[in-house]
């Protein structure tokens, strides 16, 4: 969410105009992320983000915007698209495509407890269940075709023992992903990036509007989850593999922290029980999820694009991730 095409309070305001939120009073930049360019925007009406999508093209757009949509009246607290008078919700703004969605309550909790994680984990189900009648289909666009394309892109830049490691993994999850077993797993609509700076989290005595969203009495309860621009349809225990890899983790190690991915396991299997493959291949998926990242991530540094205001993440943590993941494999106990 760098910003990577610079918009004028005149044009965000004209933006603005059609979609019913009232006038343009407040617009800034927001530096976090690496993908598109994103503005807070707030109007008479109220608070909202403003994205123009830098890589996704007005043939992708639609299904990520429409499962927000959709999503957002099934009772997900996702930010739901603002449409004009003829129901439209992609747009273009200085030549890209462009979209205004509600901006979310609360904040990020970027040190999670147990609360945090089961409340993570029984979101992410519900929302899986939310998602399953969605007309579109679109696949995982960051998924292993688009791993077997990058690994080549990257290897130049990596030394011996990292290529050795990119080579064969890649190698791992194309078997995997050619297996009757992965061929049986419950897919849908996934976030795919659900990691905690795309969980907002709100004072417990701040009201819900979905009475089902509430957290412990005195405790942050999760308000809402967004970003769901590398969505797509893809298998759920992939999208709950990338969970436990950010939710669930040591940052400085990587290493599982089995407390947690329990009690987010258990969480999300309380709305959504895990089939018996789902259990028995979580230790290869944590993988898948920790590989797909470790990849975007080594692109993105090795091959930046230029922003205004762009920070690139370390590739070193998910490689961390991966290493641990294959020397300490983790199934839940039910």
């Amino acid at each position: 969410m760098a910003v990577f095409t610079e918009v004028t309070f005149e044009e965000a305001a004209r933006f603005v105009e059609p979609l019913g939120v009232g006038t343009l009073t407040g617009l800034r930049g927001i530096t976090a992320g690496i993908e598109n360019t994103n503005y807070f925007v707030t109007t008479e009406r109220g608070e909202f983000v403003l994205t123009l999508f830098e890589r996704l093209s007005l043939e992708q757009l639609p299904f990520y915007l429409r499962l927000m949509q959709h999503l957002a009246r099934k009772g997900i607290p996702v930010p739901e698209p603002r449409a004009d008078v003829q129901g439209e919700i992609l747009f273009t703004l200085k030549g890209k495509p462009a979209a205004l969605v509600d901006k979310l309550l609360g904040g990020h909790q970027l040190a999670p407890d147990l609360h945090h994680c089961e409340q993570v984990g029984s979101m992410l189900a519900r929302m899986h269940l939310a998602g399953q009648d969605f007309a579109l289909f679109q696949p995982n666009l960051r998924g292993l075709a688009w791993w077997t394309e990058t690994v080549p892109v990257v290897l130049p830049y990596l030394d011996d023992e990292q290529r050795n490691l990119l080579g064969d993994e890649l190698a791992y999850q194309q078997s995997l992903a050619a297996s009757p077993a992965h061929a049986a797993l419950p897919r849908g609509p996934i976030h795919a990036d659900l990691f905690r700076d795309n969980v907002m989290f709100a004072p417990a005595d701040l009201p819900a509007e979905d009475a089902s969203v509430q957290g412990l009495p005195g405790r942050e309860r999760l308000s809402g989850l967004f970003d769901f621009y590398f969505a797509g349809v893809d298998t759920f225990l992939f999208d709950i593999a990338v969970c436990l890899n950010d939710w669930c983790i040591d940052l400085e190690s990587g290493r599982l922290v089995e407390e947690r991915a329990a009690a987010f396991v258990q969480a999300y299997a309380h709305v959504r029980a895990l089939t018996t493959g789902e259990q028995r291949l979580l230790p290869a998926m944590l993988r898948a999820a920790a590989f797909r990242f470790w990849l975007s991530r080594l692109w993105d540094f090795y091959l930046p694009r230029d922003a205004a205001m762009l920070k690139a993440h370390d590739p070193g943590h998910f490689e961390r991730v991966l290493r641990e993941r294959i020397n300490r494999p983790w199934h839940p106990a039910f």
